[in-house]
């Protein structure tokens, strides 16, 4: 075992039984997160890395040494309509989402870059591609890192403030967030319901924790979602859940993550809109971006720390 591995030692306790009673502006109980994940034009392609991705329609396990073109297309329908279609939906319902994307995705269509600013929409750093960083060499990842920044800068105007990477960060990406030092926050643990500190040799790192369990992958996977009503009672039951133990236990944050090719389909939009209208029904849950979650934290919970 490496020496960056040993230094990440695993945290079974968290804040125990006792963890801190949030409360959120405006007096919600319920911070939820919607995050776009934007991806499409920054996958692996045979034209670019001489392999196919294998997550567009469907999730190919061992993809055939040619190109695919059906995957590729796959891809293309979430940059061409499927993004578009849940920018209407959002806009017509006037919420707030986190994008996550790859700095090369947004390169390719700067429409949503126009989109993301108009709204005022926070970004998410997702990788200059959406690349498998859990086997990348440190040099080759940290290089990609401070390219990814360099790009988001020339396009948006400014860096992100968090990072997650796609599916398994390695076990370098922590340290290099930490080092490169313009992060506010990182977001690749999914071990809690509430933001948390973490100390990395001598270094504060505020985690504000992914979930992939309320995912679009899922209708990808089994189990999973067959229809966009077992999206919708997902993630209606953990919502009704949370916002009924918050009396008890104080304000929790709650992420939800779709992606511009598998919810930007009509069928799956219908579920991901059932879903905002229940939210905006429902008293004490509320959408929030994941930088306004971060600096709530930083701004009135820094004193709270792991282990009580």
């Amino acid at each position: 075992m490496g020496a960056a591995a040993k230094d990440q030692l695993r945290d079974f306790i968290g804040y125990g039984p006792k963890p801190p009673v949030m409360k959120w502006p405006g007096g919600v109980k319920l911070a939820i997160n919607l995050v776009l994940n934007y991806e499409e034009g920054a996958e692996y392609s045979w034209l670019d890395d001489g392999r196919n991705d294998n997550w567009g329609e469907y999730n190919i396990p061992n993809s055939p040494p040619l190109r695919d073109l059906g995957t590729e297309t796959h891809f293309e329908y979430g940059s061409r309509a499927g993004v578009w279609r849940l920018a209407r939906l959002f806009d017509r319902y006037d919420i707030p989402v986190t994008v996550s994307a790859c700095a090369v995705a947004l390169e390719k269509n700067p429409a949503v870059i126009e989109w993301m600013n108009s709204r005022g929409h926070d970004l998410l750093g997702h990788g200059l591609r959406w690349s498998e960083y859990s086997g990348m060499p440190r040099d080759e990842e940290e290089r990609q890192l401070h390219d990814a920044i360099a790009l988001y800068k020339k396009l948006t105007g400014k860096r992100p403030l968090g990072w997650n990477c796609r599916s398994f960060p390695s076990v370098n990406t922590r340290d290099l967030i930490v080092r490169e030092g313009g992060f506010l926050y990182y977001s690749d643990p999914c071990n809690d319901d509430l933001p948390y500190f973490l100390d990395h040799q001598g270094t504060r790192l505020l985690v504000v924790p992914y979930s992939k369990t309320l995912n679009d992958s899922r209708y990808l996977i089994a189990p999973g979602y067959s229809n966009p009503r077992d999206f919708v009672e997902d993630c209606r039951s953990a919502i009704d859940y949370m916002i009924g133990e918050a009396d008890e236990t104080g304000g929790r944050m709650l992420t939800i993550g779709v992606h511009a090719r598998w919810m930007g389909q009509p069928n799956r939009a219908s579920g991901l809109r059932d879903v905002i209208e229940h939210v905006k029904k429902t008293p004490g849950a509320a959408f929030m971006r994941r930088e306004d979650i971060a600096r709530h934290w930083m701004d009135n919970h820094e004193g709270f720390s792991r282990h009580g």
